[in-house]
């Protein structure tokens, strides 16, 4: 990628896409990191090679995409300092900040400044993310493909036709991983109570994970389906799976992932 992108923010999560683009073969010269704290500055190039500074509106000027990367309260602050200082009209900027709609980042940036709003979850820190982003109407079909190579460099990248689906994505994949700790967590505490060493039971629980969520990506078969072959009639999985259904299971996750969406929304609203 010979476009020079900005990362407004040196965290987890920017120097998990750093890390992404730079093993996906992108120099290390067409990337630039914002960051005012000196110490995080000097890990930052130290661990990846690549520029950072403090001189938000300079880093910004050179760069044909910009990459938010800070917290929601902070956005503002940041976007006024570059819209203030710069044109930003031609350039792609893409927002992972939580909450902040295009509507808010329109008004600060301009109207026909082209936005990018993307909500990735935590396990992109590691390549494994689940992003889902929406694109304003001046994303151009290049923007398009620059930001794919961005957020695939993390993971899987998902594009939604309207913006309010993304409070849905946060329910599925933002708040995610949380369910499957908890549900791990519980098996862990289950498999104590049933005789089973802590440790014992907690190796048993992460290797039953990683090995369920690799047969459910290496194969076409639904999850209905999935379930379907490994329990059968009678034995101690249909068991299992019956008394979880019968306390209404299904109907307390569509609960909670509902409760999630509409806090999606309400901080959204709350940026706004």
């Amino acid at each position: 990628m010979s476009q020079q992108i900005t990362f407004i923010g040196g965290g987890n999560m920017a120097s998990a896409m750093v890390a992404g683009l730079l093993e996906a073969g992108t120099s290390p010269s067409d990337l630039r990191i914002v960051e005012p704290g000196k110490a995080r500055r000097l890990e930052l190039q130290e661990r990846f090679e690549v520029g950072t500074t403090v001189d938000l509106v300079e880093a910004c000027r050179r760069a044909s995409i910009i990459v938010l990367a800070v917290k929601p309260d902070v956005v503002p602050v940041v976007a006024k300092q570059i819209a203030d200082a710069i044109v930003l009209e031609g350039k792609l900027v893409i927002s992972i900040a939580a909450g902040t709609t295009t509507a808010v980042l329109e008004e600060i940036l301009g109207e026909l400044v082209a936005i990018l709003r993307a909500m990735p979850n935590s396990p992109a820190t590691f390549g494994l993310g689940a992003t889902g982003f929406y694109a304003n109407r001046h994303v151009s079909a290049a923007h398009l493909d620059q930001a794919m190579d961005i957020l695939s460099s993390i993971g899987l990248s998902l594009r939604f036709p309207t913006e309010t689906q993304l409070d849905a994505v946060t329910a599925v994949a933002g708040s995610g991983p949380a369910y499957f700790f908890l549900l791990m967590e519980e098996m862990v505490r289950a498999g104590q109570n049933l005789g089973l060493a802590a440790e014992d039971a907690r190796r048993l629980t992460l290797q039953t994970a990683l090995g369920a969520a690799r047969m459910a990506a290496d194969t076409e078969l639904t999850f209905c389906e999935l379930r379907q072959r490994v329990t059968s009639p009678g034995g101690t999985t249909h068991a299992a799976v019956s008394c979880l259904q019968q306390a209404g299971f299904g109907q307390i996750i569509n609960e909670a992932m509902t409760r999630a969406r509409d806090r999606a929304i309400e901080m959204g609203r709350t940026l706004a």
